[in-house]
């Protein structure tokens, strides 16, 4: 997808090709209709790019003190290079945008994929095609509204909580300072509550609108209209209320309010102005100064921002979420008018062009609003997303001679590797548990002591670097898999990784560099479900098939305990991207060959998926992946269907094959002794390694296993079946 970006350090403005986000709960994905630029805030932070070092440091001092204080802490070098890493970073625009929910995340019951909604946020209502949105920072879009207005609703808030902090009444006179975009929506806001307002900015262009959106009266705040419409309106005391709305290096608002208020007046910092109060005039009049934090309480608080967790209405009755709901429902009740603020409408491809306009001059505007394509929704639709299956292909080096016992080095020992891998390499024959590698040196010592290895460390080089060790086991976190086998294919180690290989095609593409590189393709990932003996057995027994298959796996995943790691989507992947592999391999492997197509649909408020898969003779594999069933009911059960025949499989407990109404075949074994194949598989890759053979399972199998587990979050977003390109 699309997004407009800037570098802080040069000032060069991008439109950026990046990834999509991914769908995480409490929160929508959200297909971007219009998003508006903030002729204030954004057009600030684009000039200030676009500074000097010097310019830059004086127009943030509050950045530069920070500075200072990480070169007493960290010294200069240290300081030196992060500073100009995030300098020389792309950063994103936009805060304000109204879409199209594309999907649902867990725990979202309010919307649903289709619905219209505002969205706030300078990390989440970005000018980008789509953007993540967590719960509290969108609102429903009222009936009737059109989504070029709604896009205001970030602004608007702004305005609206800027309001709700000056605290104004029927029949007051206030004083509005700065009458740009912010401005004008405090006039209409104040009008719209009972104030009469006067309205000071120095362009006549924006006095004038703001005179036709209500204002009683405005005027150039260095000529005496403005002074003589406040002493006409209030008997010569003085405004109730100033808000300042103006932005700049100027302190003229802030003498200009203590001038204009009345005793004991109320002064209201909305925009981003000198303040540099004169003591003796606020002191006289005992004026109230009072800032207004952006859109409402709830601001800057990352567990209602984030983590979706709502003040009560009973104590804070206007909140971020709820001051956008209010104002969208002020402008579809027409007692807010934006549509004259909108000063250019702008296509999405003409960002950069747009900012540059906006930064240089020649486009003068209040309001600019990006339109993004309408027929991208459907061209997502018409056009089938494509996850590529890199063919593999390499030029093998000579196979070095694996030595008798096979040696071992294990990265990482978590529960998955101490309960499910090591108790059945540590009692057998020919094989050497040499080192285990953890990122604490207490895990490690654990590991060392209880299975027997005879090092072990924190140093993963070394253990590379080690030509003794044969093979190295990756059973770290997701996100770490694709790395670390990298890494080991390098150092010339056969490697098996626990699932998922990879969580990105990126990622993928990256292994696969590393093994044509080193012509290393001594390769197992732990898809270890066809090596059960239950499952070997039933297949066997169904025997050959002549036409397509049809396949239904129903996974009852149950779910997570609070805290698990699985649930850190944002650096460890969906669970389904996890685990998922899994099932998609065991249906490849029933099926005799690999999928072409990918058609995933989650269900709204939770993880459950449907996944179907299509193979080249016209077989289906229907994966059912769900966290909402019983947990007394089994883990997994599957049937195949063929030519007549069924083979079904309950949980790894019980599996039994129907050819016919009377030949039936069926095999069980007690629930403990219930067998996924992990020893197998271990005892087929330890053979691979120590005789130089083929690895368990094809390394192609293994791409296109990977790429179709990938292809499910590609196709979530996209709401289409994806083809897997290249596969075979």
């Amino acid at each position: 997808m699309k997004q407009v970006v800037q570098n802080y350090k040069s000032g060069e403005l991008a439109l950026l090709d990046v990834p999509v986000p991914g769908c995480k709960p409490d929160g929508v994905l959200v297909r971007s209709a219009y998003s508006l630029i903030s002729t204030g805030t954004e057009l600030m932070k684009v000039s200030e790019a676009g500074m000097s070092m010097l310019g830059k440091a004086r127009s943030r001092p509050d950045q530069v003190a920070k500075v200072v204080q990480s070169v007493a802490t960290n010294g200069l070098p240290a300081t030196y290079r992060k500073v100009m890493g995030k300098l020389d970073s792309y950063t994103p625009l936009g805060y304000s945008l109204c879409g199209v929910v594309e999907q649902v995340g867990a725990g979202i019951d309010d919307v649903k994929v289709g619905d219209l909604v505002a969205c706030a946020g300078n990390e989440h209502a970005l000018h980008a095609e789509l953007n993540w949105v967590p719960k509290n920072l969108y609102a429903p879009v009222p009936d009737g509204l059109a989504p070029r207005h709604a896009a205001f609703g970030t602004v608007g808030s702004i305005a609206l909580q800027g309001v709700r902090q000056g605290e104004s009444r029927l029949g007051e006179v206030a004083l509005v300072i700065g009458l740009g975009l912010i401005g004008q929506l405090v006039v209409q806001l104040l009008t719209a509550s009972g104030v009469r307002v006067v309205g000071a900015d120095p362009d006549p262009a924006r006095c004038e609108l703001a005179e036709r959106l209500g204002a009683a009266a405005c005027g150039d705040p260095a000529s005496p209209a403005v002074e003589n419409a406040v002493a006409e309106l209030t008997d010569g005391h003085g405004v109730d209320q100033v808000y300042l709305a103006a932005g700049g290096g100027s302190n003229q608002p802030v003498e200009l309010a203590a001038r204009l208020s009345r005793d004991r007046g109320r002064v209201v910092d909305i925009g981003k102005c000198r303040l540099d109060l004169p003591w003796n005039a606020y002191y006289e009049k005992e004026l109230d100064v009072r800032f207004s934090r952006s859109y409402g309480p709830g601001r800057y608080d990352p567990e209602y921002e984030l983590e979706g967790r709502d003040y009560p209405i009973g104590y804070v009755r206007w909140t971020e979420r709820r001051n956008l709901a209010c104002f969208l429902d002020l402008v579809a009740r027409g007692r807010v008018d934006v549509e004259p603020l909108v000063s250019h409408i702008a296509d999405f491809d003409d960002a950069v062009e747009t900012y540059r306009s906006l930064k240089d001059g020649d486009l003068k505007a209040v309001a600019v609003l990006f339109r993004y394509p309408e027929q991208e929704a459907e061209k997502a639709e018409a056009e089938a997303p494509v996850v590529a299956v890199p063919a593999v292909s390499v030029q093998r080096s000579p196979a070095r001679a694996a030595g008798t016992p096979v040696r071992l080095a294990f990265v990482g020992a978590g529960n998955y590797a101490t309960s499910m891998l090591l108790p059945h390499l540590a009692r057998r024959e020919g094989v050497e548990l040499s080192t285990v590698v953890t990122t604490t040196a207490l895990s490690a010592a654990n590991a060392q002591r209880k299975f027997g290895f005879a090092g072990a460390t924190t140093d993963l080089d070394a253990v590379l670097g080690d030509k003794s060790i044969d093979a190295v086991f990756v059973v770290t976190r997701h996100s770490s898999h694709a790395d670390l086998t990298r890494k080991a294919l390098l150092a010339g180690k056969s490697v098996f990784v626990e699932k998922p290989l990879a969580l990105t095609e990126d990622e993928l593409a990256g292994v696969l560099a590393a093994v044509e590189e080193s012509g290393n393709d001594r390769l197992q990932v732990g898809f270890n479900r066809r090596f059960a003996p239950l499952l070997q057995e039933a297949r066997k027994r169904f025997g050959a098939r002549t036409g397509p298959a049809s396949l239904r796996y129903l996974v009852n995943a149950g779910r997570l305990a609070h805290g698990s790691w699985y649930l850190q989507q944002g650096t460890e992947g969906s669970r389904f991207a996890g685990e998922g592999g899994h099932f998609i391999d065991t249906a490849s492997w029933l099926l005799d060959a690999d999928p072409v197509s990918v058609y995933a649909v989650a269900a709204a408020g939770n993880e459950d998926l449907q996944v179907v898969l299509r193979y080249p003779d016209g077989s289906t594999a229907t994966l059912s992946y769900v966290t909402t069933g019983a947990s007394g009911f089994p883990k997994e059960t599957l049937d195949l269907v063929a030519d007549g025949k069924v083979l079904r499989l309950d949980d790894f407990v019980r599996a039994s094959v129907y050819d016919g109404p009377r030949n039936r075949w069926v095999s069980s074994r007690l629930p403990k002794a219930r067998d996924k194949g992990q020893n197998a598989e271990l005892a087929a890759f330890i053979k691979a390694v120590r005789t130089g053979g083929p690895m368990p399972v094809p390394l192609q199998s293994l791409v296109a296993t990977t790429a179709a587990t990938l292809a499910v979050q590609a196709g979530l977003v996209g709401g289409a079946p994806v083809t897997l390109a290249g596969a075979r």
